[in-house]
């Protein structure tokens, strides 16, 4: 369910995007997973992103509440220095590229993020960050593509770049075979106070 056709709630996250020519990278990379793994539930170029909080099913009156302190919060906060590196798997059924770089910096905005989601009211228990790029994710059937394709991204070395935007971020809950549309309810640049925290 979304805001804009009327329904009373909507799934959110609070996430930081790789930019194009950095998922272009990794996606060159994965190219011959894509041919041998044709099964596998492959994400969107598109959608790639670093959750810093998912926050789940929340009313849709619950979200503008978050827009101005997210704003302000990325405001004071200077880019981070990161990098996708290597590959895993969680429990052989989600594939993911890992995060190098600033990771303190990285611990340090999600921690702000979450307190900050807590302070709006909503109600936050989420898992420890394991900064991670969801890729893809198995058929039940079918677990091998995602093992092997882990194993062929150990050694993957992506360019180093820079946070551009905080984002506020909406998905659909529809389940199918297709994947899970992501949209930004709101994106804020980092740094724009000039502090850069």
């Amino acid at each position: 369910m979304n805001e804009e056709n009327g329904a009373a709630t909507t799934r959110v996250f609070i996430a930081l995007a790789p930019p194009d020519d950095a998922k272009d990278e990794l996606e060159r990379e994965l190219l011959p997973a894509y041919a041998a793994h044709p099964r596998m539930r492959w994400n969107r170029i598109e959608d790639w992103h670093l959750t810093l909080a998912f926050l789940g099913e929340l009313p849709v009156a619950a979200v503008p509440p978050l827009r101005a302190p997210l704003a302000a919060l990325a405001a004071a906060r200077a880019p981070l220095a990161l990098a996708l590196r290597g590959g895993g798997h969680f429990d052989e059924r989600v594939l993911w590229s890992g995060v190098d770089g600033d990771l303190e910096g990285l611990h340090r905005l999600a921690d702000d993020v979450r307190a900050l989601v807590r302070a709006c009211g909503i109600p936050y228990e989420g898992r420890p960050l394991r900064p991670h790029l969801t890729l893809a994710r198995a058929r039940r059937d079918d677990p091998a593509g995602v093992v092997d394709t882990a194993a062929a991204l150990a050694d993957f070395r992506g360019r180093t770049w820079h946070t551009d935007r905080l984002h506020l971020v909406g998905s659909n809950t529809g389940r199918g075979p297709g994947p899970i549309r992501y949209r930004d309810i709101e994106a804020w640049k980092l740094g724009q106070d000039g502090r850069g925290n």
